[in-house]
């Protein structure tokens, strides 16, 4: 890599965002031998808003990457502890080519450590410089302007990987679109402290009542993990005809009310909140020489907001997609292509089934049915936490592909087009 007195930096793959999507494709990419600019706009350690949970598809691709030491000192949990309608399911973890664990780490913990990892292995790190515009030449995407607090660097690369997150400023300048009448999650966190910060399983509410007692579309969760602390938070499920016209911040610190005397937890911390784009709901993911991953792609879960393990992996794919496509490629076709091919099926029937849960009363009369049912929440947990792989053969991983694609051909938009 050279840099030129006129603040012009030349590169082979720029990496913009240096969270666990970021920190992903560019250790993958240093280990590959390419010469890589990890940028952020912000100073690490820095904090993002997160539940923290790391579900045992997390845990594997953080075993690909050979860093699962990560995890060295931080919780181990066995599974979920499901609530709700009266009733109470505990569900291990049930992916069968999957760990049979998960695990939470504050984000401030984990994205530093995924991000010294990709400097370990190669990668220059930039940190405090923002995109702020493009440079565009015949379709390709020649410059990237980064600002920082004191400079402004040009940045000319081969290859761009985007992974600002789910907002994703430099995803808007070159042209992504968010398609909001799908489903979307919002979501608050906090910490708390409380004695039972090592328990080993994570705890989730499916029937979430704001301070009225009304019902609504999402969850409310405790995740330990394992310093004294606890995660919790609330998230609920919108789309652009139902919007979600609730304070997330009040909605925590209810849900957090009545949980205080099972969890004794201490004084809230910590707010955070943040929409999020889920199910591939986006386009313009990727240009000639560009491309969009992890939240910034929609890769979250529409069924739990999951998107860490989705980050790790198309932070991987990416990675592979430019190593093998050489240095002619054209990603405008392929990366949502490969993207659809890995998600497609999962994003759209989740999507869909993310749509009934926006409908309260179908809510009400489906929830204590699953409840009564050990069987059938297990199913429904494995799907949700994205437990189903593609080397799985099982009844269960074949009739969740079978309802995907019966999706899919409903689709009026695919994921990620």
């Amino acid at each position: 890599m050279t840099a030129a007195p006129t603040d012009v930096v030349r590169t082979d793959v720029l990496v913009v965002g240096a969270g666990p999507g970021g920190s992903s494709a560019a250790t993958h990419l240093a280990r590959l031998g390419r010469d890589v600019l990890l940028a952020d706009g912000a100073v690490f350690p820095r904090d993002k808003a997160c539940g923290d949970g790391l579900t045992p598809r997390a845990v594997a691709e953080l075993e690909n990457l050979k860093l699962d030491h990560v995890l060295q000192g931080a919780p181990v949990n066995n599974g979920l502890r499901g609530h709700g309608f009266g009733r109470s399911l505990t569900l291990p973890w049930n992916g069968p080519h999957l760990p049979r664990h998960g695990s939470a780490i504050a984000r401030t913990v984990l994205d530093n450590a995924l991000r010294d990892a990709a400097l370990d292995a190669g990668a220059t790190g930039l940190d405090g410089h923002r995109a702020v515009d493009v440079e565009l030449t015949g379709g390709r995407l020649t410059g990237v302007v980064l600002r920082g607090p004191d400079r402004t660097v040009t940045v000319q690369a081969d290859h761009v990987v985007v992974a600002d997150g789910g907002k994703s400023h430099l995803g808007r300048l070159l042209g992504r679109t968010w398609h909001q009448e799908t489903v979307f999650g919002v979501a608050s966190r906090a910490y708390a402290t409380s004695p039972m910060a090592d328990d080993p399983w994570i705890t989730s509410h499916l029937e979430l009542r704001d301070e009225t007692g009304r019902m609504m579309g999402g969850y409310g969760w405790v995740f330990p993990l394992g310093n004294g602390m606890v995660n919790i938070g609330a998230g609920t499920l919108a789309t652009k005809k139902r919007p979600a016209s609730i304070n997330l911040r009040k909605l925590t610190e209810e849900y957090a009310r009545q949980r205080r005397d099972e969890w004794q937890l201490g004084e809230l911390t910590g707010y955070g909140s943040a929409p999020l784009p889920m199910g591939g709901a986006v386009s313009g993911v990727a240009g000639r020489n560009w491309m969009l991953i992890g939240d910034a792609a929609a890769c979250i879960n529409p069924l739990n907001g999951e998107g860490i393990d989705y980050a790790l992996e198309t932070g991987r794919l990416a990675a592979e997609h430019v190593v093998s496509a050489g240095p002619a490629a054209d990603y405008t076709a392929s990366w949502p292509a490969l993207l659809d091919a890995e998600y497609g099926e999962a994003f759209s029937i989740a999507r869909r089934l993310g749509l009934l849960i926006t409908h309260e009363r179908l809510l009400a009369l489906s929830g204590p049915i699953g409840m009564r049912s050990h069987a059938i929440m297990s199913v429904a947990f494995r799907v949700m936490g994205n437990l189903v792989t593609p080397e799985d053969t099982d009844v269960v991983a074949r009739l969740w592909r079978t309802a995907g694609r019966a999706s899919l051909r409903l689709d009026r938009r695919r994921p990620f087009h």
